[in-house]
């Protein structure tokens, strides 16, 4: 009888699923799925992502070495163990924070970057509000929670855009790519491997950040290219993360088309015009002659022509600057007709 009334328990209780998830074409930062994408969420150390690009934007020379100071003190969580007066580099912290997810590593960053927390966060913030997250709020540079419970809080789809600002960025996706990175400062010797394990379970990923908190659970970025198609994967508080990110891109690599919508080689070259790059685009075989071309003329810069944009459904996700066609001077040409003058 037990038996029967805990099973009929289980049956009517319904489970609750709180995962947030979204796939995003890093190129045109179009949403390719997403659930519960929207939704605020304590984000925990993907934060780091966010960390990382306000410190290469801010410093010139990622080289240059800091000491450490009573600041990192108050870390807690994951850390690289750095010590009071040892001297690291910028670039080996940000190794730190990315691999290892050092938490002392971002106190440490914020107080180089931004003078203090609440300095560094006001950059953070900015830059968000910049690229677009909407519906995000960074109070630190770890991702941890305050004693308050309160920590930084995004959602799937602002998360997404920042993996794709992220994808831009040769020195982080470098550093997020790396499996293992080894440091000598002149106190000790450090030997870190990165906690993304995607990076060695699924050939196609490029970078990427986990995250985990009690409050905010699991959390995973990342990122992967196959083919010249280029994604990222988010999940917010998902227990089977790394299994999920490597499902969606298998579906999503197969399902979507890279498709050359606009050929640098050809586009406006009969009309005396042309674009500098192609502008490819991920669609469904569906979506293909949906997919609107137009073309805007003016006379606003020197030699600048115009612009050409690309939209679905009423929806801009490309724009390309139109030039004049440089005429090509026939050098061998030039110099005969010159001789031909002086000698005739």
């Amino acid at each position: 009888m037990k038996k029967v009334i805990l099973l009929f328990l289980f049956c009517i209780i319904p489970i609750k699923v709180n995962a947030s998830i979204c796939v995003m074409d890093m190129d045109s930062k179009r949403l390719l799925y997403g659930s519960s994408e929207t939704q605020e969420k304590l984000i925990a150390s993907t934060t780091k992502i966010m960390t990382s690009l306000v410190v290469i934007q801010n410093v010139d020379n990622l080289d240059e070495e800091i000491e450490i100071t009573e600041a990192v003190l108050k870390s807690t969580g994951s850390g690289i163990y750095v010590e009071v007066g040892e001297h690291i580099s910028v670039l080996d912290l940000l190794y730190g924070l990315m691999l290892r997810s050092g938490n002392d590593a971002a106190i440490m960053l914020a107080e180089y970057v931004g003078g203090s927390m609440e300095g560094f966060t006001l950059l953070m913030n900015e830059y968000a509000a910049n690229i677009g997250m909407k519906n995000t709020k960074f109070i630190n540079s770890s991702g941890l929670e305050d004693n308050l419970g309160n920590g930084n809080t995004s959602t799937c789809y602002d998360m997404a855009l920042l993996m794709s600002e992220a994808s831009k960025n040769e020195i982080l996706m470098n550093i997020m790519g790396t499996k293992h990175h080894t440091v000598q400062t002149d106190y000790k010797y450090y030997d870190w491997y990165n906690k993304n394990k995607l990076l060695s379970e699924y050939k196609y990923t490029t970078g990427g950040k986990t995250g985990y908190t009690k409050k905010a659970y699991r959390t995973l970025v990342t990122s992967a290219t196959k083919d010249n198609k280029n994604l990222t994967v988010v999940t917010l508080d998902e227990r089977d993360d790394f299994e999920k990110h490597k499902n969606k891109y298998t579906e999503y690599f197969k399902k979507y088309k890279l498709v050359n919508v606009v050929n640098k080689k050809t586009f406006l070259k009969k009309e005396g015009y042309e674009v500098k790059n192609d502008i490819n685009m991920l669609l469904l075989n569906s979506e293909i002659k949906k997919v609107k071309v137009d073309v805007y003329y003016t006379s606003d810069a020197r030699n600048r022509a115009g612009y050409v944009t690309v939209s679905l459904n009423g929806v801009e996700y490309f724009k390309e600057n139109i030039y004049k066609r440089e005429k090509k001077v026939n050098t061998l040409s030039k110099v005969k007709d010159i001789l031909t003058k002086l000698f005739n």
